[in-house]
């Protein structure tokens, strides 16, 4: 019998063939919270060989209750830090850059500049605005992105689907984002979001807004969702490098 190695059951799947697609691909992973920090963890899983993680916070207590990098160990840290040592730990060979920063439409140009070109990028964050700049930022350069709507105050996984924002129904934080989107001139974004009405959490009394405590999220819809923009990913990889295999 052969012996099994950490690629065995992605091989048998993928082949040899498409696991090198897989090494060699270069995917941007910006943001790392409940959604971000699982669909990292699944890339380096799958086998992806190249990122940039991009975050500008550190790990909190809160974060515990549905985020892949939060542990009581990790409490205080960077979470782009604690990222890098998690995909050390499932692949040495993977090649980690890290961006400890929040992606802005005055900055985001300058930032990304030095990491060079991207395969796929991911958009976990929870701000429209930066949301807006990253998929500028994507549509101008021809790279394919996946983004994350909203997954607070929902609790249903089996309601969660992929859409052009501009084609998405039902969702109070994709209609926002679709107006932000049209003042920016973006014409599509490939999103990931809920059809499930979002509960009404009433927010703690003496809360400052910039708190958001009529937030609430269950341990299982952020990391569900993080796994299903990876699988997103992958699948759209792995096209790519067919594609590109039959065009050469």
């Amino acid at each position: 019998m052969e012996k099994e190695d950490a690629r065995s059951r992605s091989r048998r799947l993928l082949g040899d063939e498409g696991l090198a697609r897989l090494a060699g691909a270069h995917v941007a992973v910006i943001g790392l919270g409940g959604v971000g920090a699982s669909c990292a963890e699944a890339l380096v899983r799958g086998g992806v060989g190249r990122f940039l993680f991009v975050d500008k916070d550190a790990v909190e207590l809160s974060n515990i209750n549905r985020q892949a990098i939060a542990f009581l160990s990790t409490v205080g840290r960077r979470k782009v830090d604690v990222m890098r040592a998690m995909a050390a730990d499932i692949n040495p060979d993977a090649q980690v850059q890290v961006l400890d920063a929040m992606l802005l439409e005055e900055s985001i140009e300058e930032l990304l500049a030095p990491f060079g070109a991207f395969d796929f990028m991911v958009d976990a964050v929870d701000t429209l605005t930066a949301k807006a700049a990253i998929a500028r930022y994507a549509e101008a350069r021809g790279i394919p992105l996946v983004s994350s709507m909203g997954m607070a105050n929902r609790s249903d996984p089996t309601k969660l689907a992929f859409a052009d924002l501009f084609e998405t129904q039902g969702c109070p934080f994709c209609r926002e984002m679709r107006k932000i989107a049209r003042s920016r001139g973006i014409g599509r974004m490939q999103v990931l979001y809920s059809i499930e009405r979002p509960a009404k959490v009433q927010p703690e009394p003496g809360a400052h807004r910039r708190e958001r405590t009529e937030l609430g999220t269950h341990s299982y819809m952020p990391p569900i969702a993080g796994q299903m923009m990876a699988g997103y990913a992958m699948q759209q990889l792995l096209a790519q490098g067919r594609a590109r295999a039959a065009e050469g």
